[in-house]
This record gives C-alpha cells, sequence and structure tokens, in this order.
C-alpha cells in the first residue's frame, strides 16, 4: 500500500500472524502465500482482526495486502479502498512492465515465478474481480479483458505490451492482445502457459484424444460442460471465507471458459507446455496453429500444474528470454 501504518498496529497485527500462523517472528514484508498455502488460515486472520480491531474485512483481503505492514495500512483506513486488479509482484524499472494472467480461481499467485524471472521490468498479477469478496465474479472471458485493460492502462498508457497467461489465463491475455492490437496499439509478447479452449472447440482429432484422456480418469470436465445455474451474489459476501469466495470465481471461470471461442490472433503467439501431459491435450500446434499467424512452442519440465509450482526457475528463464528477445525487437 502506499501510505505507511503506524507502528501500534503494525505490532497488533504482527501479533495476530504470530498467533494464527504458530510462528514467533515474522517480518513486516514477509508474504503470507509464501508462509502458508492454507486458506482456513486467512479466515482465521480476519477473524482475529474482527475480535482485535472490530474491523469485518473480507478475508480475501490477504491477496491485496499479502504483509503485515500492509494490512495494518489498510486497516488505518476509515473505509476499504477499492483494490486494483493488479498486484505487483515484483519491482522494476519504469520501462514496459509484464502482466500476468492467472488460472481459474482468478489468483495472482506467481510472486515466485516472478522472482525467477530474470528482468529489469516490473512484473504485475492479474488478479481477478470476485477474489477480493467484494464484487460479483464475472462470467466472460471478454468481459474479463475489458475490465483487467481499464486497470493496466493506468499502469500502461500505450504499448508495446507484455502480456502473458496461465491455463485458463491465457486466453484472457489473448483476449486482450486482440483489443489491443484493434486499439491500434502494439503487443510485444503473447505468451500462453498450457493454455487450451474448452475440449467442443478443439480439433477433431484432439478432441477425440483428449476424450481418450478423460476415461483414464485423470481429469473430469463434467464441470465445463454442464449447465451451471449462477447464484446470486449474497448480500454478506464480504463475510464468505476465503476458499468460498475463490470457489465462486471458479465457478464463473468454467462458464466463461465454456463459453468462449477464440477468435485468429494476428502476429505471433508463443505457447509453454510441459513435457509431461497429465491431462491436456497433448498437441498445441493441432489446437492454436489456425488460430495464429505464427505460432512457437517450447517445452519445460513438469505438468500442467507442477511446472508452475515446482519448476518455476525453469519457466521463468524461458519467459525471461521471451521478455528479453521482445524488448530488443522494440527498442
Amino acid at each position: 500500500m502506499a501510505t505507511k501504518a503506524g507502528t501500534a498496529t503494525v505490532d497488533a497485527v504482527a501479533a495476530i500472524w504470530q498467533r494464527v500462523l504458530r510462528r514467533s517472528s515474522i517480518g513486516t514484508q514477509e508474504n503470507f502465500f509464501d508462509l502458508c498455502t492454507d486458506d482456513s488460515l486467512a479466515d482465521a486472520i480476519f477473524a482475529e482482526i474482527m475480535r482485535v480491531f472490530g474491523r469485518e474485512l473480507p478475508a480475501a483481503t490477504i491477496c491485496y495486502a499479502s504483509t503485515i505492514s500492509a494490512l495494518a495500512a489498510v486497516l488505518e483506513q476509515p473505509i476499504l479502498p477499492t483494490f486494483s486488479p493488479l498486484v505487483q509482484l515484483k519491482a522494476g524499472t519504469d520501462k514496459t512492465p509484464i502482466f500476468i494472467a492467472p488460472g481459474v480461481g482468478g489468483r495472482a499467485s506467481f510472486s515466485g515465478l516472478a522472482r525467477s524471472m530474470n528482468t529489469e521490468f516490473r512484473i504485475y498479477g492479474i488478479q481477478a474481480r470476485g477474489v477480493e469478496g467484494i464484487e460479483a465474479p464475472l462470467e466472460r472471458i471478454e468481459d474479463m479483458a475489458e475490465f483487467y485493460l481499464k486497470a493496466i492502462l493506468q499502469v500502461q498508457a500505450q504499448g508495446p505490451y507484455f502480456l502473458i497467461g496461465y491455463s485458463f489465463g491465457g486466453l484472457v491475455a489473448l483476449e486482450m492482445a486482440q483489443r489491443i492490437a484493434l486499439a491500434g496499439q502494439r503487443v510485444a509478447l503473447l505468451t500462453l502457459i498450457d493454455t487450451y479452449p474448452h475440449p467442443r472447440y478443439l480439433p477433431w482429432g484432439e478432441r477425440l484424444r483428449f476424450g481418450a484422456k478423460r476415461i483414464k480418469g485423470a481429469l473430469s470436465y463434467r464441470r465445463l460442460t454442464s449447465d451451471h445455474q449462477h447464484r446470486a451474489l449474497d448480500e454478506r459476501y464480504c463475510q464468505l471465507s476465503f476458499a468460498e469466495t475463490t470457489r465462486r470465481v471458479k465457478q464463473s471461470d468454467f462458464v466463461a471458459l465454456a463459453r468462449y471461442r477464440p477468435k485468429l490472433c494476428k502476429g505471433s503467439m508463443r505457447f509453454v507446455a510441459p513435457e509431461a501431459d497429465a491431462y491436456l491435450p497433448s498437441d498445441p500446434v493441432a489446437v492454436w496453429k489456425n488460430l495464429t499467424e505464427k505460432l512457437i512452442v517450447e517445452t519445460v519440465p513438469g505438468n500442467h500444474l507442477k511446472m508452475v509450482a515446482e519448476h518455476s526457475e525453469k519457466l521463468a528463464a524461458v519467459l525471461s528470454r521471451y521478455v528479453r528477445e521482445a524488448s530488443e525487437g522494440y527498442s
């Protein structure tokens, strides 16, 4: 946050984190998501905040104020601020920033990947609307692209733009790139990380192979193909648990995936695939060759999840090279 909290507030928040996370000492700049992976602990922290400060805040505020100092600064504001969907993951120069769109669930959880990237540029993670536990999630990729681009324009008024999307987020990055191009601006880099459209839009051969993988039980896509009954937003949405707000965003993402049909992307697209194809289509070229003018495919260790969770340094090295090559092309 831009403001700096007072010592008393910082100390009180630190004490809460230490109790809930059962740690004797936590640095004021340590990131919650680097300390634990249990969503229920975020709920516990904000229950303690309610008890100690008498302030009811959505537990998902932790996504935007993920350190003790940042959360203390939020608590010292009389009303909950409006959060941008852009979360800075890595500081850098004022040159062209990099934007990373997330997978289903919408969290900008790429801090480790961003730290491993060898670039002087700032890196932002895009956080889905609804993750903050206040607004309703979006259910169309076109609406997501428009929403995020408004925030991006506040950070970077004109191109060239560097866009990266992981899994579902690759479709959002693709849609943003197309809108940027229609506005007469340049996209220096568009990279999709193991991204595929809904199975109904796969080429026939890939659809058959994908169906065979489903039969083996690797992944159930029933959520993607069944009709979705979207529940009205609860008036007390801010009281939902962190896990519940994430679940609602995931539901909306699956709806958006089922509705979205990619269009031809003019220009080049880079695609990073995992060496182990656990359940997604095995041939990105077959899926994307007719949807972009130039497709460059590269593989990294791991599967769909482990390529980010366990092999982030390998993935970061590839992405850093892409950024360097693209920035040289526009220098």
